[in-house]
């Protein structure tokens, strides 16, 4: 009798295992992983994010939308592991100075605006909210409308005032402008 419950036990364990490692190993291809490098006038910028679908959701907007971020919630900026961008040299980030180095960015969107934040916890899977104590800065940006966009993207660009970072999701760009120091 034991025996057979030692094998009932095994073959649920075996079950739940093999359906959570399926779950981790496919995750990517459900939001891949993107590194995006940029060099501008000798300042390199690297940002390491997972790139969402859209899928039909409801992307922005209020819980009663039911949004898939609603305004006022914390997002780590794309999916899985949290959003990591690293600077070569000393920046303004949006009009703030920001000490070289790497920082995990995420944003609280609202409707006209996100708030950007630079926070010093890193290697944290992006689903956990930050300590919030370790935020270097935190800037509001305003949201302008974009051509609907099925996969979340962050493009660095350049003019002549600086590198220009935007995060288009949806029918949404917030654009960061960021300049060295």
């Amino acid at each position: 009798m034991k025996k057979k419950i030692f094998i009932g036990l095994g073959i649920v364990l075996v079950a739940f295992v093999g359906y959570v490692g399926y779950g981790l190993l496919t995750t990517r291809s459900h939001s891949p992983l993107q590194k995006t490098d940029y060099s501008f006038k000798g300042l390199d910028i690297s940002v390491s994010y997972c790139r969402p679908y859209k899928k039909g959701r409801v992307i922005f907007g209020t819980r009663e939308d039911k949004a898939l971020l609603p305004n006022g919630k914390y997002w780590r900026l794309g999916a899985n592991d949290a959003t990591e961008i690293s600077f070569s040299k000393d920046i303004n980030f949006a009009g703030k100075p920001v000490s070289a180095g790497r920082y995990r960015m995420y944003a609280v969107p609202n409707s006209t605006s996100w708030q950007v934040s630079l926070n010093s916890e890193l290697g944290k899977f992006g689903f956990f909210e930050p300590d919030y104590t370790k935020d270097v800065l935190k800037v509001d940006l305003p949201t302008g409308t974009f051509p609907e966009t099925e996969q979340f993207t962050i493009t660095l660009g350049n003019d002549s005032t600086g590198v220009q970072m935007d995060l288009i999701w949806d029918k949404t760009m917030v654009r960061v402008p960021i300049t060295a120091r």
